[in-house]
Formats: C-alpha cells, sequence, structure tokens
C-alpha cells in the first residue's frame, strides 16, 4: 500500500542538493597538518570523533587512528553513549547528530557541518508525517533512522536497514499494521520479504535512487564473476540484479565473506575506504548512475557527506561551534522509539 497523503517535491530536494559546496580538496602539507591539529584538539578537548562510512577517506582514517569510531547512525550513536568523552564530534548527516544527542542529553554533540541534511529527512516533513499518521491511528509508526528528531518522537519505532526486516516481521506477528517512513524502496523491500500491511511513505535517498538496472546488467556482462552488492535503498528493478541486499554493514562484511574477487557495489561510494581495508586483493566497481533514464544528481556520493572536511573540523574543536541540540519534550519521546531499536538489536 502506498500513501498518497503528501505530495514530495523531489526536484526541490535534488536542487537543494545541486547546490551544495563541497569540502575543500587541501594539498598535502594542509591536509598533514590538520589531521596533526585535529588529533591535538580532540585530545585537548575530551572528544571522540564518530564518522559514517559515506564520509570521506580522511574523516574515517582520522577517527580510527583518534581512538574513534566508524560506523552506521546506530552503531556511531551507541558507540558516542558508551565511550567516556564529554565531547562527541559526528561527521555524517543532521539526523545522525540529532541521534547522538538523543542518546547523549549529557555530553556535547558538535559536527563539522551541522547544514549536512539527508534527502531522506528532508522528504519527511514533521508536519505532514505527523497529520498522516493522524488519519490511520490504527497503524504502528515505524520510521528509518534517516529522520528528523521530532519525526522520531513522532513514531513508535526506529530502526536502520540492518534490523528493519526483523522488527517488521516481529510486528507483523503480532498483528500489527504499519505506517513506514520515509524511504519507500526500502518499504517495498520490507514489505516483499514480511509481507506485513504497510503504508508506504514516498520518500527516497538521491543517491540509491540514480542506479540502473540496466547499467548493473551490462557489468554483469562485463565481469561475469562479479558478485553485485545492493543497499534496499535502491529501486526494486535494482535489487532483483543483487547477489546480496543489506545494510551498510553488511555489504562490508559481505566482501571478506565471499569467495568472489570481483565486487559491483551499488551504494554511496564512501564504503569503498572500508571495503579496502577488509578485503584489500579484491576488486571493487561503482555501480553506474548514468543508465538508462538516470540524471546523476549524485553519481554514488551524497553531497551533503561530502560537507564534512578537515577544515570545518578543525574549527569546529576549537571553537565548539555548530554544536547540536534537540528540544528536551523532543529528545525523550524520540528515545523511546530508539531505545526500542537498540533494545531489539540487542534481543
Amino acid at each position: 500500500m502506498t500513501a498518497h497523503a503528501y505530495s514530495i517535491n523531489d526536484q526541490a530536494i535534488r536542487s537543494l542538493a545541486n547546490s551544495v559546496v563541497a569540502a575543500p580538496i587541501l594539498t598535502a602539507t594542509k591536509r598533514a597538518s590538520l589531521i596533526a591539529e585535529i588529533k591535538q584538539l580532540m585530545q585537548d578537548k575530551d572528544a571522540v570523533l564518530v564518522a559514517h562510512y559515506y564520509t570521506s577517506s580522511d574523516m574515517q582514517m582520522l577517527a580510527e587512528e583518534s581512538g574513534g569510531y566508524v560506523s552506521d547512525s546506530l552503531d556511531m550513536a551507541r558507540f558516542g553513549n558508551e565511550h567516556s568523552a564529554s565531547t562527541i564530534i559526528v561527521a555524517g548527516v543532521k539526523f545522525m547528530g540529532e541521534t547522538a544527542k538523543i542518546l547523549n542529553p549529557e555530553k556535547t554533540v558538535l559536527m563539522p557541518n551541522p547544514d549536512a541534511e539527508c534527502s531522506l529527512d528532508l522528504s519527511c516533513p514533521i508536519d505532514a508525517f505527523s497529520d498522516f499518521c493522524d488519519q490511520h491511528p490504527d497503524r504502528t509508526v515505524v520510521v528509518y533512522a534517516n529522520t528528523s528528531a521530532q519525526v522520531k518522537a513522532r513514531a513508535d519505532w526506529v530502526v536502520t536497514s540492518s534490523i528493519a526486516v526483523n522488527v517488521i516481521k516481529h510486528l507483523h506477528q503480532r498483528g500489527e499494521k504499519i505506517i513506514w517512513g520515509p524511504d519507500r524502496y526500502l518499504g517495498d523491500y520490507i514489505q516483499k520479504q514480511t509481507n506485513a500491511d504497510m503504508l508506504l511513505w514516498q520518500g527516497s535517498c538521491i543517491v540509491h535512487d540514480e542506479f540502473k538496472a540496466e547499467g548493473i546488467s551490462r557489468l554483469r556482462q562485463k565481469y561475469p564473476d562479479a558478485a553485485v552488492l545492493v543497499h534496499p535503498e535502491s529501486p526494486r528493478e535494482v535489487i532483483q540484479q543483487a547477489d546480496v541486499v543489506g545494510s551498510t554493514t553488511a555489504l562490508i562484511n559481505a566482501v571478506s565473506k565471499m569467495d568472489n574477487k570481483t565486487f559491483i557495489v551499488a551504494t554511496d561510494n564512501g564504503i569503498f575506504y572500508k571495503m579496502r581495508q577488509m578485503a584489500s586483493d579484491k576488486h571493487f566497481i561503482e555501480a553506474p548512475t548514468n543508465g538508462i533514464g538516470a540524471t546523476c544528481n549524485s553519481c554514488a556520493h551524497c553531497p551533503w557527506m561530502a560537507m564534512n572536511g578537515l577544515e570545518a573540523l578543525a574549527q569546529t574543536i576549537k571553537t565548539g561551534c555548530n554544536e547540536i541540540t534537540v528540544d528536551e519534550n523532543v529528545r525523550v519521546k524520540a528515545l523511546r522509539s530508539v531505545q526500542r531499536m537498540i533494545n531489539f538489536s540487542k534481543s
């Protein structure tokens, strides 16, 4: 079932994405100087850096080398919660900083650039989504982690792609009907896997929406022994091409577990940093976004993730600017749905 209560202006979101300015490319000398400075600043400020798999290799490397963490949004927040540092620096997009604050109200949460948005978050404004939920009060509201703190507060459950199928299966077995938001492709995939009664909000990720089945099919012909790895935020036709469909972490794990020497990867190309760490002897090919009908607004990399740069990071730690705050009433409500996700993932 599909939700039509709110008309999403995809073109406006894409236009906004096209106006984003990525972090500047640095000289080797400037880069080395900033990395050294940032490491010292984090020690001085009792700060830890958590970075998403889709940020630059510099950001991921710096997180690892400074005692921080690189992962998906849930583990980033959990790590910050368990770490002793009084300040958490989140390299990613805005909803990740908010999630960290929801779980860590007593800590200072900073971001290199709090204007780093997410197309899924933007596609699901709280007023419209809340109105839609109110129209279906008999349904359990489940939202993807790629949503604002306000939307999480309106939801009964928050999920990541790694546990979404299992959570919906659990709710379906209890006889619950679902409102799902915001990613329509992930919702469609979950619905097919569980047969649950789901109303799907019509958001999408501008990166994964660009992958085309035709392009992957042509690559398969060129590399017949390659395995195709696809994130479930992708269109159904792309998912049908996959040997493995899974979360960011699941796709990374697949490259070390599978015998294939070549992988065609349909997700944000920031993932290659970690994949090459896990399997340096293997060959990774970026799934094309220039197939028939593609518009290539994203070209396999989130423009907002690209805003996370070393210069902005250094300035943030120095000055304490770009602090993420969440209204306490919203935070408490959102914590309930986020905590359900954490508890379920541990069970």
